[in-house]
């Protein structure tokens, strides 16, 4: 796993998503989701890819279902683009890196 994605918590998601000054591609996750794990390489080249431009921050939905509930997680994995405190895009279910940079792109 890439060290540039970031693991936000209930504690933290505020400060971490929601004040971030770049926009941040949160994906909803759990250990124990196969797609999660499929997509997890592509998240990792997106972080490095987008490093100054996009945050890419995970969520695992076991341990933070506060965070879980307030934004209406109900199937994994499950991506929210935010900017500037709002969802701009949401994508549920695994899609390819090309998918994924392509609603990155949207939110520049």
């Amino acid at each position: 796993m890439s060290e540039k994605v970031i693991h936000a918590t209930d504690a933290d998601f505020d400060r971490t998503v929601l004040q971030s000054s770049e926009p941040v591609l949160v994906d909803f996750w759990a250990e124990w989701c196969g797609p999660c794990k499929m997509i997890a390489p592509a998240l990792d080249e997106l972080a490095e890819a987008y490093e100054g431009k996009v945050k890419i921050a995970k969520v695992n939905v076991d341990h933070n279902r506060g965070t879980a509930m307030k934004y209406h997680v109900r199937s994994i994995p499950m991506l929210l683009l935010f900017k500037d405190g709002q969802v701009q895009a949401t994508q549920i279910g695994a899609v390819g890196k090309a998918q994924l940079a392509q609603m990155i792109d949207k939110a520049l």
